[in-house]
């Protein structure tokens, strides 16, 4: 009896205390950023980038930090190279990942003139210039990003925040000892000592992104208290896929322009690496990962991927309409018109084509907001929508894509094609 009555007591202590913590305080998290390569850094090193999400710290100014205000969704901290002098930048998350200031003016689909534009307009509003100030903003054009969430305490963030707005913020990058990774490491490390450590084996002793993941997942399974969760924020469709992320011996193994000519003069040591690597070194950075979507904000947006049964569904449905509109020659090659068009935002801020078709001026909506909203003909939204799907569902693993986010494009697409067919009955 007496057992019985302490496990009782245990329980209504537990559930007293957790009555007394808020949903706010609940929301408190920190998330490491694990970016995936690209354009230089996916050809050579293959590394990637780090930053860290907090979800209750959002910017006053770009340097100074102060609590979230209800609605805002926090900020991205990440150390740069040749930013305007600085060491650190915080950033919006929704600006960080698309380079626009609200969820629904993400375009669908993306190039390189388009990502031009957002992010000339978002870097102009907080005052950022520059070549290498681009990569402040819009980071899901060029990559995608696998991020590890973890709890935290209102209370260290108070902290944080006078740590970082006392202390000199003065530009401190260095490759080796003081990269973006070792910034990461830093906050993380903060909330939870010791979380993130270096390897020297795998990494010759310097931190990389891919480490600082690997670290702290590991870390996660001794201390079951940061509840980590791991997710997905897909690349948005539109530019070349980024490329796998990598540790440092990882690229000397994997990459053929690096094991060619260390293989001749060291045999013995790369088979012991490559050995090594295969043993032990393996990381799946979205191994049961779920997926973000944008269009839920940050609370609520995780949702499962979809299954090999609904992928193999939705890649079936596609190749029958792709087949059935080469056939019929009445959907325009979207790549043809976008490479022609002239991107422009409208009245709301939201981003959009401006181009010419048979010698008239069209505008065509990027958005799921303004897609039907402009003067383009629907046919010429269903090619916008089967060429974002066309990228989603090329053979992805794992999967970046939820079946929520591929069910509202389906249905955007179906109404592209049931506009498209009613406009043709009513031609005369």
């Amino acid at each position: 009896m007496y057992s019985h009555w302490k496990t009782l007591k245990f329980f209504i202590v537990l559930l007293a205390a957790l009555f007394a913590i808020s949903p706010a305080e609940l929301r408190a998290q920190a998330t490491l950023l694990l970016e995936e390569p690209y354009s230089y850094d996916g050809t050579f090193a293959g590394t990637g980038h780090s930053a860290v999400y907090l979800s209750r710290i959002c910017a006053e100014t770009p340097t100074q930090l102060r609590r979230c205000r209800p609605g805002e969704t926090g900020v991205v901290l990440s150390r740069y190279h040749r930013v305007a002098g600085l060491d650190w930048i915080a950033v919006p998350l929704i600006a960080y990942l698309y380079a626009v200031k609200n969820s629904e003016d993400i375009p669908l689909l993306a190039d390189s003139k388009l990502v031009a534009l957002l992010r000339n307009q978002y870097l102009q509003s907080i005052a950022f210039t520059g070549a290498s100030a681009s990569q402040l903003a819009g980071s899901a054009y060029d990559r995608t990003t696998f991020a590890f969430r973890i709890a935290t305490r209102p209370e260290q963030d108070e902290v944080l925040i006078r740590l970082l707005n006392g202390a000199p913020n003065q530009e401190s990058y260095r490759l080796l000892n003081r990269n973006c990774a070792d910034f990461a490491k830093q906050i993380i490390n903060f909330y939870y000592p010791r979380a993130i450590h270096r390897s020297v084996i795998a990494d010759l002793g310097v931190m990389t992104p891919k480490q600082a993941a690997k670290s702290l997942v590991r870390s996660s399974k001794h201390h079951p208290e940061m509840h980590l969760t791991t997710f997905i924020i897909p690349q948005v469709p539109g530019l070349k896929r980024s490329k796998p992320v990598h540790g440092v011996m990882e690229s000397v193994v994997l990459a053929k322009k690096y094991v060619a000519p260390v293989l001749l003069f060291h045999p013995f040591v790369v088979g012991t690496v490559e050995a090594a690597y295969w043993a032990a070194w393996r990381f799946n950075p979205g191994k049961d990962a779920l997926i973000f979507n944008p269009s839920r904000g940050p609370a609520g947006g995780l949702e499962l991927p979809l299954t090999t049964a609904q992928y193999r569904s939705y890649q079936s449905s596609l190749l029958a309409l792709l087949q059935a509109d080469a056939e019929g020659g009445v959907v325009p090659e979207w790549r043809k018109l976008q490479a022609g068009a002239e991107p422009q935002l409208d009245v709301n801020g939201q981003p959009f084509l401006r181009m010419q078709m048979g010698g008239q001026p069209l505008q065509v909506g990027i958005c799921r907001s303004n897609a039907f909203r402009l003067s383009a003909p629907p046919e010429m939204v269903q090619g916008m929508l089967l060429t974002r799907l066309d990228q989603q569902l090329k053979q992805q693993k794992p999967s970046r894509i939820s079946r929520m986010q591929m069910e509202s494009d389906w249905k955007l697409l179906e109404r592209a094609v049931e506009a498209r067919q009613a406009a043709l009955i009513s031609r005369p």
